[in-house]
């Protein structure tokens, strides 16, 4: 563990250089404003080139931008690329359902009939709507939990293209003014607990555009795969047939030795594949059953968790690791693991990866704080009353945490191994979504909004 003592004497050195390091930073992260994908540049949640507000309240406008209505419902987070925000939704003629909370009912919610699955553009500095483009009008072919939507996957874009998945409607590519370029039946994206395969819950894993093809990531109760597609004409590249659960996690790229790999969390294929092939690479069997939280990279080390069904670890594994990296009981570690922590994982929401720290949240709100390369636990402390459900996954722009509960109060933390929350802020609306980083503007998703907070 790190010496709180050498840590605070660590942060009065570097402040002289703070601007230096700002400068640096810029370069680095989001310098260009883009946030093209779930969690932004490299799925990190990242974005260190501008501050953001600590402080703000939606009902008097202070620090709000704009707030715009987005019709339906949809938990897809919004992307930015250049003066544009995109965002998708999944409209009916009736208000969806949406309970939130911390419940343990596994039924689904009960809305067939006609929706729309849309694609919409935003003006970035003044939240006016620019275009709304239908993608896709179907009874949805598969349900949904009452706490999710049939819109729950974030789009994907290169600046050229933009790569949805509108659950079981299949996978769409649009141009950057919401052309509609090809499409693809992915076939029903049934997703649920592999215990009661009749609770369905919706699909949620996003496409991650690379090097000119489209990964998306299909576990579901039959026939999951891992497939890449060609961006401009949508053909198959390659599929890669999985043997797990349901899970919903987005999957991460990372170029590692000279090559590059997919990293897909999972229960018993938590894995990588070979980015031009689908080959895989390593391997592990064993974590919580229902995998949500997405893989990030950092510090060498690629780190996963999961939760439920007894098990919530959160682990570090080396980028090179290869073949079957199982350890004999969940809590060990081996020449592929660097750092495990049997239970002290999250369930729902993707870690941040921020200086020599990694942050988790647990869905009834405790923050775990450790160090990246050891594991070393620095603190495990509880934010909001308790009762409050914590879905959305926390972002970070270098010096604060945000994390924003169902029922939309967004507390800030600062970036230290010291727990305190700073500010709790109120967005007016429950919140399902990750947000979106830009120029040191949050973009927080709403059940009915979209909201710029600078």
């Amino acid at each position: 563990m790190i010496d709180a003592r050498h840590w605070e004497r660590f942060l009065r050195r570097v402040q002289r250089f703070i601007p230096l390091i700002c400068l640096a930073a810029s370069c680095a992260f989001g310098a260009d404003g883009n946030w093209p994908q779930f969690r932004g540049p490299s799925a990190g949640g990242l974005d260190d080139s501008a501050p953001l507000p600590v402080h703000w309240q939606v009902a008097s406008n202070e620090n709000v931008a704009w707030r715009t209505e987005i019709p339906g419902l949809g938990h897809s987070s919004p992307i930015i690329w250049g003066d544009r925000i995109y965002v998708t939704t999944a409209a009916s003629s009736n208000k969806a359902e949406l309970k939130v909370g911390l419940y343990g009912d596994i039924d689904s919610a009960d809305d067939g009939g006609a929706h729309e699955w849309r694609l919409l553009a935003l003006d970035k500095a003044s939240g006016k709507t620019l275009w709304n483009t239908l993608g896709c009008e179907a009874t949805p072919r598969a349900k949904r939990h009452p706490k999710s939507s049939h819109c729950s996957s974030t789009p994907s874009t290169d600046g050229k293209h933009i790569a949805a998945i509108f659950g079981s409607e299949g996978l769409f590519c649009f141009d950057m003014n919401g052309k509609l370029a090809w499409k693809k039946d992915l076939g029903p994206m049934t997703s649920g607990y592999y215990v009661v395969p009749s609770a369905e819950w919706g699909f949620a894993s996003s496409p991650v555009i690379h090097d000119g093809k489209v990964v998306v990531l299909c576990d579901v109760l039959t026939n999951s795969f891992l497939a890449a597609f060609d961006l401009s004409d949508g053909h198959e590249l390659w599929r890669t047939p999985r043997k797990d659960v349901p899970t919903w996690g987005t999957p991460a790229i990372v170029e590692n030795g000279g090559a590059t790999q997919i990293l897909v969390n999972g229960w018993h294929e938590t894995a990588a594949y070979a980015f031009d092939t689908g080959g895989e690479i390593w391997k592990l069997n064993g974590g919580g059953d229902i995998p949500v939280p997405s893989p990030i990279v950092a510090n060498g080390l690629a780190y996963f968790t999961s939760g439920h069904g007894g098990a919530n670890p959160m682990r570090a594994i080396r980028l090179d690791a290869h073949g079957d990296i199982t350890p004999p009981q969940i809590g060990a570690t081996n020449a592929a693991i660097a750092w495990v922590w049997p239970r002290y994982g999250d369930y729902m929401q993707t870690p941040v990866a921020v200086g020599p720290f990694i942050f988790g949240c647990a869905d009834w709100g405790v923050v775990s704080c450790f160090e990246a390369t050891t594991g070393a636990l620095q603190f495990r402390e509880r934010i909001g009353n308790g009762s409050e459900g914590f879905s959305s996954s926390g972002v970070c722009d270098g010096s604060h945490l945000y994390y924003a509960s169902e029922i939309g109060h967004v507390y800030v933390l600062p970036v230290t191994n010291k727990f305190s929350v700073l500010a709790t802020n109120d967005l007016g609306e429950t919140c399902m979504a990750s947000p979106a980083i830009s120029g040191g503007t949050l973009f927080y998703r709403t059940r009915q909004h979209l909201i710029a907070i600078k």
